[in-house]
C-alpha cells in the first residue's frame, strides 16, 4: 500500500522502485553503438526471458542499482511468469512521454494473460523505473448492468491548485438537486481516477452505480499518478500528501457546487483510503458518514510483507529466489520498525517521513474518536486486507454499536468483484464490475443516514 514501489493492493503486479534523475544522470554519455530506447526495452525482456538477470541489472540507472540486486529481478519476473504464465511473445511496443520522461511500453503475450512491461528512460538510455503492469485495455471497458447513463451525467473538475492539482470527474444525476454525494479515496499505488488495474475500474463502477440511483459521486487521478516523479523527488513526503489534504480538497469542490447537499457529503475510502478514511473524517467534520471498504488493521509494513509471502505460496512451493525477497521485505520491515532509515533513503517505497507518521497511527482508534455513522465492508477472498488479520479487529471493536454496520461478502476479493476458486492476483485481470449488492448496500446506507433525525 505504497505511492510508487508497492506489494500493498497489488493493483499493480509487480515493479521496481522508481528512482528520481540527478544532475549526474543527466549528462549524455558516448555509446559504442547508438539503439533506441525500444531496442534496449526489448533486449531487457530478452534477457529476463533467458533468466539473464545481470544483464539487465546491468540496463538500470546507477541510482535504481543501489535500490535491487540481479536476484531482486530474478524473484519478480519468477513471481510474474509464476502467475501469469511463461512468456510466448513480446506482442508490440509503444514509445510515450510521461512527466517528461521517456517510457516504453513492452506488451507480453504471457501464456495466461497480456502484460505490459513498462520501463522509463533518462537521457542516457538507462533504466530509472521498471514495472510489469496490465496490458492496457483501456478500451475494454464494460460497464455494470446496474447503471443506466442515462440517468446521470459526467463534468471534468479539478481538485486542489497549484503544483498538486488533479484532474477528475464529477458524476451527478440528471435534475437540480441537491444531491448527497460522496469522494472516493483510492487505495494504495499511483492509482487513476478510475482505480483501474486491468480491465476493471472499480471507482467507475461506484461512481455510475450510485448516481444512477441519485448520489452524486467525485473520482479523481491520485497525486501519486498525476506528480509521480515530483513525489518520487520528494524525500519528506508522507501518508497526508498522499491521500488525507486531496480528499480534504475534493470536499472543497463539493461544497461549491450548487447541485450538491452540503449537509450531505460522504467519504468511501478502500484500502488505503479505507485506512485513512477515519484520519480525513476526524479533519474535517463536513462528512456526515465514512464508508471503509476493505479498511485494513495491520501496519503496512506488515500487510506488505504477508502479501509477498502469500503470493509466494499461490504454488505450494517458496523458491529460493522467492525466499530471498522474502527475507529482504522482512529485513526492511524490521528498519521501518525501528525507523532506522536515512534522509536519503526509501524503504519498501516510502521516506522516513512517511513511516514516522504512520508508526504512530493506528485506524481503529481513529474511528473510535468519531461520532459519526461508519459502514464497513469486507470481502471473504480478500487476501490482501483479510478476514482473519484485518475485519476481525475492527469487527471485535465496533460490532453492536449503533452506529456502525459491518458486511462481509462470501464471494468477492479485494476489488469487491465476485469470484471462486483460491483468490490471487490473477484474477485482477479478468474483466467484472464491482458487485450490484455493495452499490445496493451503500446506497441503503446513505438513505438511511439522510433520513430526519
Amino acid at each position: 500500500m505504497k505511492f510508487q514501489a508497492q506489494i500493498s493492493c497489488l493493483l499493480v503486479l509487480l515493479f521496481l522502485l522508481v528512482a528520481g534523475c540527478t544532475e549526474e544522470d543527466k549528462t549524455k554519455k558516448e555509446e559504442p553503438e547508438e539503439k533506441t530506447k525500444t531496442t534496449i526495452a526489448t533486449e531487457v525482456i530478452n534477457y529476463f526471458d533467458s533468466e539473464d538477470f545481470e544483464n539487465v541489472y546491468e540496463q538500470l540507472d546507477d541510482t535504481v542499482k543501489a535500490m535491487t540486486s540481479a536476484e531482486q529481478l530474478e524473484s519478480i519476473w519468477e513471481n510474474l511468469t509464476k502467475a501469469n504464465g511463461e512468456l510466448v511473445t513480446i506482442k508490440q511496443t509503444r514509445e510515450t512521454e510521461e512527466a517528461g520522461f521517456d517510457v516504453v511500453y513492452v506488451t507480453l503475450d504471457l501464456s495466461k494473460v497480456d502484460i505490459d512491461a513498462r520501463m522509463v528512460f533518462n537521457e542516457d538510455k538507462k533504466i530509472i523505473g521498471l514495472q510489469f503492469v496490465p496490458a492496457d485495455q483501456s478500451g475494454e471497458y464494460n460497464p455494470p448492468s446496474y447503471s443506466n447513463t442515462t440517468l446521470f451525467t459526467e463534468e471534468e473538475i479539478t481538485v486542489g491548485e497549484g503544483e498538486w492539482e488533479l484532474p477528475g470527474t464529477l458524476t451527478i444525476p440528471n435534475g437540480t438537486g441537491p444531491f448527497p454525494a460522496v469522494v472516493l479515496v483510492h487505495g494504495s499505488g499511483p492509482n487513476d481516477r478510475d482505480e483501474t488495474i486491468g480491465p476493471n475500474k472499480p471507482f467507475k463502477d461506484l461512481a455510475w452505480g450510485l448516481a444512477s440511483k441519485g448520489i452524486a459521486v467525485l473520482r479523481y487521478e491520485k497525486r501519486t499518478k498525476e506528480h509521480n516523479q515530483k513525489i518520487i523527488e520528494k524525500f519528506n513526503f508522507t501518508v497526508d500528501e498522499e491521500v488525507t489534504e486531496d480528499a480534504i480538497l475534493a470536499v472543497d469542490v463539493l461544497m461549491q457546487n450548487e447541485k450538491i447537499n452540503n449537509n450531505e457529503i460522504y467519504l468511501i475510502g478502500h484500502s488505503l483510503g479505507a485506512m485513512m478514511a477515519p484520519r480525513i473524517a476526524n479533519q474535517d467534520n463536513r462528512i456526515k458518514s465514512i464508508i471503509l471498504m476493505a479498511p485494513p488493521a495491520q501496519h503496512l509494513e506488515d500487510l506488505m510483507v504477508n502479501q509477498t509471502i502469500y503470493i509466494a505460496n499461490l504454488d505450494g512451493n517458496i523458491s529460493d529466489a522467492e525466499q530471498q525477497q522474502i527475507d529482504q521485505y522482512q529485513q526492511q520491515r524490521q528498519k521501518i520498525k525501528e525507523l532506522n532509515i536515512s534522509a536519503d533513503e526509501y524503504v519498501l517505497g516510502s521516506p522516513l517521513p512517511y513511516w514516522e507518521d504512520l508508526a504512530t497511527y493506528e485506524p481503529i482508534e481513529e474511528a473510535q474518536k468519531l461520532n459519526i455513522p461508519i459502514l464497513i465492508l469486507q470481502g471473504k477472498r480478500d487476501y490482501q486486507v483479510s478476514i482473519e488479520d484485518d475485519f476481525n479487529e475492527w469487527n471485535t471493536t465496533f460490532n453492536g454499536e449503533e452506529n456502525i454496520t459491518l458486511n462481509t461478502y462470501e464471494k468477492l476479493n479485494h476489488l469487491f468483484i465476485e469470484g471462486e476458486g483460491t483468490p490471487s492476483n490473477e484474477e485482477y485481470l479478468i474483466p467484472g464490475n464491482i458487485d450490484e449488492q455493495i452499490i445496493i448496500d451503500i446506497y441503503e446506507w446513505i438513505t438511511k443516514n439522510n433520513l430526519p433525525g
